[in-house]
């Protein structure tokens, strides 16, 4: 619903500190069009629009649509920011720019929301994505070994993506089930109880074309 409100306690400790954001974007022609939609007010109607204030030929017509649907009200962030990664695929620091001005909010409370849920990418991700959950319980139960293994077998650090492009490892916040731990998202699936040796075995079927093979313990 478009009323889902984005002020929520539990990351209001997170925007209060979240005043720039360290990355720049890398869509320069979509920073461009931030600045261009700024400077016109973004929301008048121009030619060839197929409604007022969505340009047919704009870089975030889907955007756009979203946030007249939900007629820019604050209270839809989180819906516009899942049509901006839909949309793209990641959320620039030029995409988070652009809601912030439409919807007339800080840019520093957009990135502490984005940054908040770890279902949102502030960075291009690869054809595949390896979420490992960093909570205590999964921390204590040897998630950062599993880091450390996907870091050396496919040389990229965590919160980046390898050379080819095929997989993203990413670091999250708990995911809420610690009696699965240590817990990994791996493509959307869920993989329980794993050690460093089943999730690389996982990782090494997904990145060659297998696909995963979901398990409820690596270390049976």
């Amino acid at each position: 619903m478009c009323a889902e409100t984005t002020r929520d306690k539990g990351f209001a400790s997170t925007v209060k500190g979240a005043g720039s954001i360290p990355a720049k974007g890398t869509g320069a022609a979509l920073k461009r069009e931030a600045e261009a939609r700024a400077r016109g007010g973004g929301q008048q109607a121009v030619a060839g629009s197929d409604s007022a204030g969505v340009t047919a030929d704009s870089p975030y017509i889907q955007v756009d649509r979203t946030l007249q649907r939900c007629q820019y009200s604050q209270d839809a962030l989180i819906e516009v920011l899942h049509t901006a990664q839909e949309t793209f695929g990641f959320l620039s620091e030029d995409t988070m720019t652009y809601i912030a001005h439409e919807l007339k909010l800080p840019l520093s409370w957009v990135y502490g929301v984005a940054s908040f849920y770890h279902h949102f990418n502030l960075k291009p991700q690869g054809e595949h994505s390896c979420n490992i959950c960093m909570g205590t319980a999964c921390f204590v139960k040897r998630a950062g070994d599993i880091v450390e293994t996907l870091e050396r077998e496919f040389q990229v650090k965590a919160g980046e993506t390898t050379a080819d492009g095929k997989l993203s490892i990413n670091i999250v916040r708990c995911l809420g089930n610690c009696g699965l731990a240590p817990m990994v998202i791996l493509d959307g699936t869920v993989h329980a109880r794993q050690t460093p040796e089943s999730l690389l075995d996982e990782c090494r079927k997904v990145v060659q074309g297998r696909g995963p093979e979901p398990r409820e313990g690596g270390n049976k």
